[in-house]
């Protein structure tokens, strides 16, 4: 069975005997995790008890005690060690808390129970990191799956990846189109946004949430102001709710809103959002138009090689720490900027009819320490499409080692 990255990370960390940090795996729902998990333990070869919070009746902070108390006693009064693994950890109230305590009693006691979590909502995952455990845990993502791991687990082209792929558990049924955009509306997006985002979060008008999702997949790659996507959605709501939502979203793993480069945050804050999904199966599934439509014209097409381009580079910033953003000055624009501290770099995307002038020279005018980085074209230099979304062009001058950490996404 083909593997992630992300699983040798975890065997690595699972057969240490030094480092007592919890594991915290965190992705959204359907990407694997619990697969990861158990090919982890397999290869590592090792004692574990695994739970879900979705299988328990009733489950609460007594629960997780009880669990690790099971966990406890497998490892004979200490003489052994047993891994812990409690999936979907954010839907047990009070969890962070309860896992604190009885993760710091074992440290002082030195009883041999390490813990690995997993959950699909970063929302309630952070909440309880930020609150209850710092400094106790290692976090390991689990985005949705990139070019290079849906060519090598399932033989995708790229133009299958970009209106298919990303979404395992629907790699069989791309032969029928109708069902797989069926099986993704209703097993992943529908579930992500009800039990991920509504059922862990106040959301006070839900009908608002799902209409600006739609309208998200719609206009990938494109900038929409607040107060456009409001009149897009015949809506009076207020442009503080469509922020809000939109950060949710995107800490749900859906959609994104990528700011306007600006040396000034204030200038970036208040800037139009560039609307970006996670993965471009959204776009495709959540339409009404079929994959050969948006594979044919050229405008669909640069829309979905943009986007796809956009959600690695974010997939990649959640775990490398930069920033991912825009650029335009009048009708001169750069599709994306990232910054990690001093290291800046502008990327240009030719995916298909593209629209606007190029702000690339502008840019480096303004910023002449930055990197240039052209995707698609014939342009010299140019990379690939294929060789920027399987993680092999370095993203910043100054580090090979920024494309050696891409390799736990590019897979």
């Amino acid at each position: 069975m083909y593997q992630r990255n992300q699983v040798s990370t975890l065997v690595q960390r699972l057969v240490e005997d030094t480092v007592w940090t919890m594991q915290i795996i965190v992705g959204p729902g359907q990407t694997g995790r619990s697969t990861m998990i158990a090919q982890a333990l397999s290869a590592a070869d090792v004692i574990s008890h695994y739970v879900s919070a979705d299988d328990a009746a009733n489950p609460n902070e007594s629960w997780i005690e009880r669990e690790w108390q099971v966990a406890r006693g497998m490892t004979r009064n200490g003489s052994r060690k047993v891994v812990l693994c409690i999936d979907e950890v954010q839907k047990v109230s009070g969890w962070a808390r309860q896992v604190k305590s009885l993760f710091d009693r074992d440290r002082m006691n030195g009883t041999p129970v390490r813990a690995v979590l997993s959950g699909s909502s970063s929302l309630l995952l952070h909440k309880g990191l930020e609150d209850s455990l710092m400094g106790r845990f290692e976090l390991i993502h689990s985005p949705h799956w990139s070019y290079a791991g849906c060519r090598d687990a399932f033989g995708f082209s790229l133009d299958q990846f970009l209106c298919f792929g990303g979404y395992p558990g629907a790699a069989a049924l791309v032969a029928d189109k109708q069902r797989w955009k069926a099986y993704v509306r209703d097993a992943m997006a529908e579930p992500t946004i009800s039990k991920d985002v509504l059922e862990m979060e106040d959301v006070r008008r839900p009908a608002l949430m799902r209409a600006l999702f739609r309208l998200g997949c719609a206009y990938s790659g494109q900038e929409l102001s607040y107060t456009k996507i409001l009149g897009q959605l015949q809506d009076r709501g207020n442009t503080i709710t469509v922020a809000h939502y939109l950060d949710l979203l995107g800490k749900a793993g859906m959609l994104s809103a990528l700011p306007k480069f600006s040396d000034k945050e204030v200038a970036k804050r208040r800037s139009s959002p560039r609307l970006m999904v996670h993965n471009t199966f959204l776009m495709t599934a959540m339409s009404d138009r079929g994959p050969e439509e948006f594979l044919a014209r050229g405008d669909l097409r640069g829309h979905l090689v943009e986007s796809a381009v956009g959600a690695y580079l974010i997939a990649r910033s959640e775990c490398e720490g930069f920033e991912v953003m825009w650029w335009r000055e009048g009708n001169k624009e750069v599709d994306f900027v990232i910054r990690s501290e001093s290291a800046l770099t502008a990327i240009e995307v030719k995916g298909g009819a593209e629209s606007g002038q190029s702000g690339m020279a502008s840019f480096l005018d303004e910023h002449p320490e930055a990197k240039r980085l052209v995707v698609g074209g014939a342009d010299a230099g140019a990379c690939t499409v294929e060789e920027s979304l399987a993680g092999d062009v370095e993203l910043f001058y100054w580090s090979r080692f920024i494309c050696l950490a891409s390799l736990c996404f590019a897979r």
